[in-house]
């Protein structure tokens, strides 16, 4: 297992940081706020999905009793757009331990009102869990930060069409066994591995972790496939608070069919802590 990677330039803090500033939300009215959606987060051609995430999961902290994501499902139903957006929130239970709420992104468009994402979640306490883990599962065994390479690596950083702006936000290493489709010798594996974190220095948090699940170059480039991946679902699992330092995000797809495949990501920590898990279903452009 490869020792810690040497954390990006320090800097930024929680609340400061340029991730922060671009997911806050503003409250217009009981359970809506209204949201800027930065074009610093786009790729290709459409706002991150899991920047979409982290920003709704910000309003739904506001909204519901406990503070952190335990699971959030989101359905994209329309790609969004840079621009002005509203989230209106609804507390659907709110118990003692858990509390669970909905949310949706609009967006105006042709002079209507456009849902972009709809969001069920349920959130908690992290800091109120047990210690208690019995696991099989391991972290992946990347090669260290200096035998990784990151977007300003690349060859070509045109290489994939269209806006790229997200990957100036990152500070993202992959593994060079998951980078042959840099070189134009995708190995067809479907996997992607790196380091992550943001590129200001901001240390991981939960949602900063709805971002992790979703930021990586899809797992169809290593299938051969390029251009926009767009998710049709993803659903997030935030299993502990992260300790401080770049996390290791290994993302997999065993099933490609019909124009549609999984993505299976798993996020750890600096203490070898399995922090985030996730699986979306995306559609591929064939």
């Amino acid at each position: 297992m490869a020792e810690t990677a040497p954390a990006p330039a320090a800097g930024a803090t929680t609340g400061t940081s340029e991730f922060d500033r671009d997911t806050a939300v503003v409250p217009r009215a009981p359970g809506v706020y209204d949201a800027d959606l930065s074009a610093g987060w786009t790729i290709i051609n459409a706002v991150n999905g899991g920047y979409l995430l982290a920003l709704v999961g910000r309003a739904l902290a506001y909204e519901l009793p406990h503070p952190d994501p335990f699971t959030v499902s989101a359905h994209y139903l329309t790609a969004s757009a840079p621009g002005p957006a509203v989230v209106r929130t609804q507390t659907v239970r709110a118990g003692r331990n858990l509390s669970t709420g909905q949310a949706s992104l609009f967006q105006e468009e042709g002079g209507r009102e456009v849902e972009r994402l709809r969001v069920l979640a349920s959130y908690g306490d992290l800091d109120a869990l047990p210690d208690d883990v019995r696991t099989t599962a391991e972290p992946p065994d990347l090669p260290p930060v200096e035998q990784c390479f990151g977007p300003d690596d690349a060859p070509d950083r045109g290489a994939v069409p269209g806006s790229s702006a997200i990957a100036d936000r990152l500070w993202l290493k992959l593994d060079p066994a998951t980078l042959g489709w840099a070189l134009g010798a995708p190995s067809g594996k479907g996997e992607m591995r790196g380091w992550f974190g943001l590129a200001d220095g901001r240390e991981p948090d939960p949602l900063s972790l709805l971002l992790a699940v979703d930021a990586l170059p899809p797992t169809a480039f290593e299938l051969g496939l390029s251009g926009w991946v767009p998710t049709v679902e993803l659903t997030a699992h935030i299993r502990a608070r992260p300790a401080p330092g770049p996390l290791r995000v290994s993302i997999s797809t065993r099933n490609l069919a019909g124009g549609f495949l999984e993505e299976d990501a798993e996020v750890w920590d600096g203490e070898g802590r399995l922090v985030a898990q996730s699986r979306q279903l995306a559609r591929v452009r064939l």
